[in-house]
């Protein structure tokens, strides 16, 4: 049988880190629960801490009781997932081959890719904290990241490590306003985050094919994400003389900050 040397963890590694590349908002997101996901229906539970209260101190004065750490439980769901399956002349052949099984695997991340960022999407709409449609006058693309980032300012939201996502149409308005080309376009590119293509506002800037009329602002802490492949096994098909590969990907969203995550709708004016 050709798939006796088939070797698992090698494909999904690759598969993983193709897979990775491909993520846009996946990649905005805080993995930090991701160790404690192995199967479907996983759920990881979420210990928020609520803040602590600060009182003004006299000398001399006892100090009041000590409270009691409490926090919000909040549950990770694995629950959604997406497969591949292929088949391949010869698996071992491929395996021996990085150019052949990285050419399979790229081409298995970029649909994987699509429907995770999709899903990801869909939970950060539902529920972000910070939802409105606004209208883009022309030439006013700037402003409204500025309103954005105030809309943030007034939650307060951190400002370090913020974060918008955009459409490539968004970005087009945004290229013809000098203040956006001189903010953006003269940082060095060692001073933006990895992935991003500018930065103005505070922000540093994504660009997103899954976007059509939307600004996402957020931060890590606003979304938590946990994504594996789960399964990646070898087998011989039963109607050819050729080997299968077929691979189960496994992931969960949540948004655990309202506050941190603002998606605006862009409305004809």
């Amino acid at each position: 049988m050709a798939i006796d040397k088939f070797i698992p963890q090698v494909w999904s590694a690759r598969l993983q880190e193709n897979l990775t590349k491909q993520l846009v908002f996946g990649a905005l997101c805080n993995r930090w629960w991701e160790g404690d996901i192995a199967q479907w229906g996983d759920q990881v539970h979420i210990n928020s801490l609520t803040d602590i209260t600060v009182k003004p101190y006299q000398a001399g004065a006892d100090l009041d009781d000590p409270e009691p750490l409490s926090g919000t439980d909040t549950v990770l769901v694995i629950d959604h997932g997406v497969y591949c399956n292929f088949y391949l002349n010869d698996v071992d052949a491929a395996q021996a081959r990085a150019d052949v099984m990285d050419a399979a695997m790229r081409s298995a991340a970029r649909r994987l890719a699509e429907d995770t960022e999709a899903y990801i999407l869909g939970v950060i709409r539902a529920g972000a904290g910070l939802k409105k449609s606004v209208a883009l006058e022309a030439g006013k693309a700037f402003e409204l990241i500025v309103r954005l980032k105030t809309a943030l300012d007034e939650k307060n939201v951190p400002r370090t490590g913020r974060k918008l996502v955009m459409p490539s149409t968004f970005e087009a308005e945004l290229l013809k306003d000098t203040r956006f080309v001189t903010a953006g376009g003269a940082i060095a590119e060692s001073a933006l985050a990895e992935g991003a293509v500018a930065r103005a506002a505070g922000f540093d800037i994504y660009i997103s094919n899954d976007l059509q009329n939307e600004l996402v602002a957020m931060t890590e802490e606003g979304v938590t994400f946990a994504q594996q492949i789960a399964k990646m096994e070898a087998y011989r098909r039963e109607k050819g003389f050729d080997d299968g590969v077929k691979g189960l990907s496994l992931c969960g969203a949540k948004v655990v900050q309202p506050n941190c995550v603002a998606v605006w709708t862009i409305t004809e004016e």
